[in-house]
Formats: structure tokens, C-alpha cells, sequence
């Protein structure tokens, strides 16, 4: 699989996010070989949507052990407009390897979802050299 490509993918549908006054973020989750299962950005049909809700739910929330969820911010590990994560979202798929490119910075709540991931035996990816076009997307909250 080539993360980059499909990070840079996810990090593209960040910017078909609605405008908003939380995170625009984008999604990809692909099965062991690679093909594209489903995707998802930020308010996709709800203004409350994450991506990786969004990506998660057009599946129906199914058992993912083989797949890689590719998010343009590390995925959140609290929220106030929903009661699950994206990171409790993530760990209850089965999803086995996530990819991100930007650590979701203290705007809003200090997450932690790449620690409680790795923590519940989650491969954990970080790309930060794609970082900088996820905080483009993101100036609003800067």
C-alpha cells in the first residue's frame, strides 16, 4: 500500500468539508490489499459527522480486522457532540493500522488518540511531512 498516496487522498477530502468552525478532516479506510472500502470527511451529511464517523457509518460500523483507516488529523479521543470517539469508533471496527498526518493540536480538548490507540495494540502511523497541507485546511482555527 502506498500511504502516502492514500493519506493524501484522505487529506483531499478534508477540503470538501462544508465550512465550520471545528476541524476539516478527511478519511480513506482500505481492506488488506489495499482497494478503497469507503471514505468520509467532516459534516459529509451531518454538521456533527468526523470523517472517520462518516467513512465507518456508509460501511454500517462492521468488523474491519484487515483494514487501514488513513485520517487527515489524528482522530479524536473525546467529543462533546457525540457519545463515542473516533478513536473508541476505531478500536470497537477491529481496525487494526491507522495513518494520520497532523496530531490534532489543543484547540478544543487535549486528545490523545494515538496513544490510546497504540496503547489497545493499534499500528499507529504518523506522517508529519503532510502535516502542513491538513493545517492549510485548517487555518480557520489557527
Amino acid at each position: 500500500m502506498d500511504d502516502r498516496a492514500l493519506l493524501s487522498d484522505a487529506i483531499a477530502l478534508g477540503d470538501k468539508c462544508p465550512p465550520s468552525t471545528t476541524f476539516r478532516v478527511g478519511a480513506v479506510i482500505v481492506d488488506a490489499d489495499g482497494a478503497v472500502l469507503s471514505t468520509g470527511y467532516s459534516g459529509e451529511t451531518d454538521p456533527h459527522d468526523h470523517a472517520e464517523e462518516a467513512a465507518l457509518a456508509k460501511l454500517g460500523f462492521p468488523q474491519l480486522p484487515g483494514a487501514t483507516m488513513y485520517t487527515s488529523l489524528e482522530p479524536c479521543s473525546s467529543r462533546a457532540s457525540r457519545p463515542r470517539s473516533c478513536t473508541a469508533l476505531i478500536l470497537a471496527s477491529g481496525i487494526p493500522r491507522v495513518v494520520f498526518a497532523w496530531r490534532e493540536p489543543a484547540v478544543f480538548v487535549d486528545c490523545v488518540g494515538a496513544e490510546t490507540l497504540t496503547a489497545a495494540g493499534v499500528t499507529v502511523v504518523e506522517l508529519p511531512e503532510l502535516a502542513p497541507a491538513v493545517r492549510a485546511t485548517n487555518a480557520h482555527l489557527l
